[in-house]
């Protein structure tokens, strides 16, 4: 039986490896890119896309969005900071169309065309929320996306503090 006991600890080792393989296999596949030639918004199914900036599964489309390369090649995004901090340093960056998932009208529109709130409780944290229709005290595309480069996001403590004040709380 001692004989035997290296050989069952093996096998015994080897079909825990196998199995975690058959598992895996059997998992969904997230995407996280897709050829988009038409290049207009994709209906984003709940758990099957991953934020191409974080790598977390869109669970929620609340603050999704999608940016769309000139050649139709498209990344997804489960809160809109996150965009701007991919998009930053890609050499692409002012050959994209971006479209964001609004809060008011629950459509994707192009999101430099949106207005934007910065006191939401977003996916990670940098509060800013997509509108269609302008309200007091939203701010534009440009000021949202200068926003997030400079950290002035509820992720930030001191500017967190900033906005609660702001609103009496």
């Amino acid at each position: 039986m001692k004989k035997l006991a290296p050989f069952l600890v093996v096998f015994a080792i080897l079909a825990i490896v196998a199995g975690v393989f058959l598992s895996l296999s059997n998992q969904k596949q997230m995407v996280v890119t897709l050829e988009n030639p038409n290049k207009t918004p994709i209906n984003l199914e709940k758990n099957k896309y991953q934020d191409a900036f974080c790598g977390m599964v869109i669970e929620d489309t609340n603050y999704a969005s999608q940016v769309i390369r000139d050649d139709g090649k498209s990344w997804f995004f489960h809160d809109h900071g996150d965009f701007v901090e991919w998009l930053k340093d890609k050499p692409f960056k002012k050959k994209v169309i971006i479209y964001v998932h609004t809060r008011d009208t629950n459509r994707w529109i192009d999101a430099t065309k949106a207005y934007y709130t910065d006191n939401e409780k977003t996916p990670m944290g940098y509060g800013f929320g997509a509108y269609e229709h302008k309200k007091k005290g939203m701010i534009d595309f440009e000021t949202m996306r200068l926003r997030v480069l400079r950290g002035e996001t509820l992720n930030d403590p001191r500017y967190a503090q900033i906005i609660k004040q702001r609103e009496g709380k």
